[in-house]
């Protein structure tokens, strides 16, 4: 539905010409939610705008439902509004002026996809359904609430029926509880209504629980796409394993087949076989991969450690242990027993280190 190849885009600013995207490549699938994300200044949202037609492209071609939409080679260029899309931005763009009906009703009115009044009222009232805000017509926009104001936008989105859906960190203006409710929200309207979703955020926890694919971003390029569960539990590399959730990191040297020499000792993991002996490489897992115990009855490999910290967090606590001189995070879900100061065990899993050259 969405495919990219090789874009690039150039800025020019007082420092000197800024290369905001590196000659990308990527593909969205129909009625995909794919969701870009990455630090500020990545290249992300300069993505979603040269779908949006927004920004035009220095080189490369984007393609929306088979058709050119952009390309610099071929001198095509097709306008924002001649593309079929809807967006939503990360400020509520509604008109102040109007009530919550005259601005879903804006772009059927005033676009390019102009119809008959009594399909105007059927589809408005649709997408109002859609987003939940029934019988919430003639109020005016400015008398909702954060939240409603963002779903007013995504119905004005929607309800041209568009191919393409671009939303630019919609939910970053509101307060956490209402984030996590229009995360919901979010995922079951574009599923129901079917329509192919280019989303942009900097927040993990979004791009994890919207995402069918996530592709991670940094300096203009793409550092991975996957599903949640492959970014997450299997990041390709260093720059991945920092910027999606949290992680331990410990310098360490191959010193064998599956071995690794580093501060807590021989650890046995899969080493890449980029990875020869000798080669200095990171081990990286999450804190939720490892565990304390008071001692070590089953075998497992473990070493001595002290809890220096712990961090209550409700369904879980977060503990920061010392180990021979290196500091890890451990996460134990529920009130765990221990406590500031005591001795413990720390198990090191095998199976679920991950190395970096």
């Amino acid at each position: 539905m969405i495919r990219i190849t090789r874009l690039q885009k150039f800025y020019d600013t007082k420092n000197g010409r800024v290369q905001a995207l590196r000659g990308i490549d990527l593909e969205v699938q129909d009625k995909e939610f794919f969701v870009l994300l990455g630090a500020s200044g990545c290249g992300k949202t300069t993505t979603l705008r040269c779908v949006a037609g927004l920004e035009r492209a220095d080189g490369g071609e984007i393609e929306i439902d088979s058709g050119i939409v952009s390309s610099r080679e071929k001198k095509v260029y097709i306008p924002t509004e001649k593309r079929d899309i809807g967006m939503v931005f990360q400020s509520y763009a509604i008109w102040p002026h109007m009530s919550v009906y005259q601005n879903v009703a804006f772009p059927l009115i005033k676009g390019r996809k102009q119809i008959s009044k009594r399909q105007v009222a059927e589809r408005v009232l649709r997408a109002l359904s859609l987003v939940k805000l029934d019988g919430l017509g003639d109020r005016p926009a400015t008398d909702l609430s954060g939240g409603q104001q963002q779903r007013v936008a995504m119905a004005r989105a929607v309800v041209t029926e568009p191919k393409i859906l671009l939303m630019d960190e919609p939910l970053s203006n509101l307060d956490a509880r209402l984030r996590e409710q229009m995360r919901i929200e979010l995922k079951k309207i574009t599923k129901t209504i079917g329509v192919t979703t280019l989303y942009v955020t900097h927040d993990q926890a979004e791009a994890l629980s919207l995402g069918d694919r996530i592709c991670v971003m940094h300096e203009g390029e793409i550092v991975q796409i996957g599903t949640p569960q492959e970014v997450y539990s299997g990041p390709e590399n260093l720059f991945a394993a920092r910027f999606v959730g949290e992680m331990n990191f410990i310098p360490g040297k191959v010193t064998g087949p599956g071995q690794v020499t580093s501060v807590l000792g021989q650890i046995r993991c899969a080493v890449p076989s980029t990875c020869q002996n000798g080669h200095d490489v990171t081990l990286a897992i999450r804190p939720e991969h490892l565990q304390i115990l008071h001692s070590n009855t089953d075998g497992s490999e473990a070493v001595r450690a002290k809890i220096i910290s712990k961090s209550y967090l409700g369904d879980a606590a977060l503990f920061e242990i010392e180990v021979r001189g290196a500091t890890l995070n451990v996460k134990l879900q529920g009130d765990s027993e221990f406590t500031v100061g005591q001795d413990a065990v720390l198990v090191l899993p095998s199976n679920r280190w991950r190395v970096y050259s």
